[in-house]
């Protein structure tokens, strides 16, 4: 009897502590992120935040207009791109930035699709069967993804406002979750 009551207790615990992670931040261990709504600066600008404070956690969110765009700092580069994926709009702030290719890409948690920090297109490794011996090679689908011209002056970091002329497939994902912050993060 007093084994199943510890168990219980156990088990208990164990579900208290992973409520409390799941309703905590989702960045715990990987990085700083502010979700703060941006402020507008010299030349229509967005402030985002402090360039030693993007530097030394890596990444930040922030909202402009209800839509979330997530700041990188790789590589001694500044990078800001919407935070859905252009795939099924998984959080690209918690992704994990790899090389690939000699390009700097964000991957995607939710199903590992890999996106250029530069550029914004989405990428794959596919084959030529055509090719004596195929060997899979990167490849782009173009550019699938919104990015943000990043403007960096006396210490703060700007954004330059979306163009909306152009629309990008991210432009899908950053609608659907617009002004919903963390309620839409999960899936």
């Amino acid at each position: 009897m007093l084994d199943l009551v510890i168990l219980s207790l156990h088990f208990f615990l164990c579900f208290l502590i992973s409520v409390v992670i799941w309703r905590g931040s989702k960045d715990v261990g990987l990085h700083r992120s502010s979700t703060e709504i941006a402020e507008t600066g010299p030349d229509g600008l967005i402030l985002i935040g402090k360039e030693n404070d993007i530097k030394r956690s890596g990444r930040a969110t922030t909202k402009i207009d209800g839509r979330e765009l997530v700041i990188f700092y790789h590589e001694g580069k500044f990078y800001a791109m919407d935070s859905r994926c252009y795939h099924e709009g998984g959080p690209l702030r918690l992704g994990q930035i790899e090389d690939i290719d000699g390009q700097a890409c964000i991957v995607c948690p939710w199903h590992k699709f890999k996106i250029t920090l530069e550029t914004g297109e989405g990428l794959y490794e596919g084959i030529n069967p055509l090719e004596p011996s195929p060997k899979p090679k990167w490849q782009s689908k173009g550019v699938k993804q919104r990015i943000h011209k990043v403007t960096i002056d006396n210490g703060n970091v700007y954004v330059s406002p979306p163009d909306f002329s152009v629309s990008f497939d991210s432009d899908y994902f950053a609608e659907k979750y617009k002004n919903h912050g963390e309620l839409g993060m999960g899936k």
